[in-house]
C-alpha cells in the first residue's frame, strides 16, 4: 500500500515512519515536510508549506493518510498558532487527501478529545476530530494517547515530571493513566492504516499503554 505520512519528523510521526520503512506491506512511504529527511528506498519526501498545500501534487492520490502532527501552546506562542497547526493543518490534509480519492486516514489525537471540553488544548482535538468526520472517509480512526513516552528533539520539562511521576506509579494506576510509548502509538496507527476498517474507530490510552510495542 501507498502511505501518505504528515509530522514525520515528530516524536510519533518518527517512529510511524520507522515502523513504515521497514514494514513490507508498504511499498511506498510519502512524508511531505518542512526539513527534509534523509534519503531511503521508498520515500518520497517533498518540502512543503503547510499554509499553502500544493493541492495538485500527484502524491496526494495514496491508500491512507497518516497524521501525527502537533505543537504546543508554547512552541506555537498564541492559541491561534497552536490551533493552526493542530487543527487547521490536519483538516486541510484531509480535506485534500480526500479529493484525491484516499480512503483511509488515521489522528494522532489526544485523551480527552472533546469540543465541549473546558481546557483548551482537549477542546481543539475535539473540534478538529469532529470536523474530520464530516469529511466521509471510508475508514477514520483516532488514536488518543496521554502522556506520550520517548525522546523528543525539544525539551518538554512539564512532560518530563509528569513522566517520572507517572513511571513511578504505573504498577498502581489505572491503564487509562499510564505512560503510552510513542512506538506503541505509531504500531497502532500503522496497523489502523493498513487494515482500514469501516467506519469511525478510536483506540484510547488504556489500549496504548498495554499494546506490545513493535
Amino acid at each position: 500500500m501507498k502511505l501518505l505520512l504528515f509530522g514525520a519528523t515528530g516524536l510519533v510521526g518518527g517512529e510511524v515512519f520507522r515502523l513504515a520503512i521497514a514494514d513490507p506491506r508498504i511499498s511506498a512511504v510519502t512524508a511531505p515536510v518542512r526539513r527534509e529527511l534523509p534519503a531511503q528506498a521508498g520515500l518520497v519526501s517533498p518540502r512543503v508549506d503547510f499554509e499553502q498545500l500544493p493541492e495538485d501534487a500527484h502524491w496526494w492520490q495514496a491508500d491512507a493518510v497518516i497524521c501525527a502532527l502537533g505543537t504546543t501552546l508554547r512552541a506555537a506562542g498564541s492559541r491561534d498558532a497552536f490551533r493552526r497547526v493542530d487543527h487547521a493543518y490536519p483538516l486541510e490534509v484531509a480535506r485534500i487527501a480526500r479529493r484525491h480519492g484516499t480512503p483511509t486516514y488515521v489522528l494522532n489525537s489526544a485523551m480527552g478529545a472533546d469540543p465541549a471540553s473546558r481546557f483548551f488544548y482537549n477542546r481543539v482535538k475535539g473540534d478538529l476530530e469532529r470536523d474530520l468526520a464530516r469529511i466521509g472517509f471510508p475508514s477514520l480512526t483516532f488514536v488518543r494517547p496521554g502522556l506520550i513516552g520517548g525522546e523528543r528533539n525539544e525539551v518538554r520539562v512539564g512532560e518530563r515530571a509528569m513522566a517520572a511521576v507517572l513511571r513511578i506509579a504505573a504498577p498502581v494506576l489505572p491503564p487509562r493513566l499510564r505512560i503510552n510509548p510513542a512506538t506503541n502509538i505509531a504500531s497502532a496507527m500503522l496497523e489502523a492504516a493498513v487494515a482500514a476498517a469501516a467506519g469511525t474507530h478510536v483506540i484510547s490510552s488504556a489500549e496504548l499503554a498495554v499494546q506490545r510495542a513493535v
